[in-house]
């Protein structure tokens, strides 16, 4: 058995929340922040045993796709302490990034 952890954008999330359970994969969802962009994101936690592993990879690749975004990135105005001018630069966001860890042991009460 294998737990993936799943770190995710929070506009893949629910797509992809939805496409996991309508295959049989049982999903925990964590709200959590990613520390680049301050950008809220989502953990999911899901249980698969090793035959169903390649599956559920399948779909975390599909839904989650890398895109290119447009964000504003603070700088400091040279000279002047404490004042910020944001200026827009393009960033990837979306994708996945996946821990994949083996269960010796699962148990559900």
């Amino acid at each position: 058995m294998k737990l993936i952890i799943a770190i995710v954008q929070d506009e893949d999330a629910s797509r992809l929340v939805s496409k996991l359970m309508n295959e049989g994969y049982g999903v925990t969802k964590l709200a959590t922040t990613g520390g680049f962009l301050r950008a809220g994101n989502t953990t999911l936690l899901v249980g698969v045993d090793d035959e169903k592993f390649d599956g559920a990879m399948a779909v975390i690749e599909k839904i989650c796709k890398s895109r290119k975004q447009i964000a504003t990135a603070p700088t400091s105005m040279t000279g002047v302490n404490g004042v910020y001018s944001p200026y827009p630069i393009e960033v990837m966001v979306g994708g996945a990034t996946v821990f994949v860890l083996s269960v010796d042991q699962f148990i559900k009460l």
